[in-house]
């Protein structure tokens, strides 16, 4: 069976984005996309909620042609557009591209149909309201925190109201030189 692997960018005080939703204090830049675009290289689909794949999906199909484009941005619009996408989302209807499928009912049934394809891992980004139910409903199976070197105070916050203790196997753990603390656990079950 294929894992599924969430991928999230917080505070250190454990929020995804500012009140507003934004991500202007996380630190960016070449050294935590490189980050990224290593893990994407284990990968070969994705798994949104609808904010953050409206998010990616405004950039990422065409951040490749744009001039000034890294190696990174590159590569990971490249992955980007070659892997499936899906979407879970009630209020948004089919994506016209022919990789994009948009789940709206049945989510247990639907992800383990995924998770049973052949395949390598699927990265969930984001969408804190989705993974808070992907835990919930037990098919999250690993995660990578990149807690950022900044405290919001206030925000969009990572957990909460948790019912259950989740608990966690730290597998692999990594320092940028940005300061960012990098870490992967895997989920008991």
């Amino acid at each position: 069976m294929r894992e599924l692997t969430l991928i999230v960018q917080t505070s250190l005080d454990g929020f995804v984005a500012g009140p507003q939703g934004e991500f202007d204090n996380f630190i960016g830049g070449e050294e935590n996309l490189a980050f990224v675009c290593n893990i994407i290289d284990d990968a070969d689909a994705a798994l949104f909620g609808r904010v953050s794949y409206q998010l990616l999906d405004s950039n990422w199909p065409t951040a490749a042609s744009k001039p000034d484009a890294t190696k990174n941005e590159i590569k990971y619009s490249n992955w980007y557009n070659d892997v499936p996408k899906y979407v879970l989302s009630r209020t948004i209807k089919a994506n016209d591209s022919a990789n994009t499928l948009v789940i709206s009912t049945d989510i247990v049934n639907e992800i383990n149909k995924i998770k049973n394809k052949p395949g390598k891992t699927i990265l969930i980004f984001g969408s804190p309201s989705t993974v808070h139910s992907l835990f919930d409903l037990n098919l999250v199976d690993s995660f990578w925190t990149i807690v950022h070197p900044v405290i919001f105070g206030q925000g969009i916050p990572f957990f909460r109201d948790r019912k259950n203790i989740v608990k966690l196997e730290l597998l692999d753990s990594k320092k940028l030189s940005n300061g960012t603390l990098c870490h992967k656990y895997s989920v008991s079950k």
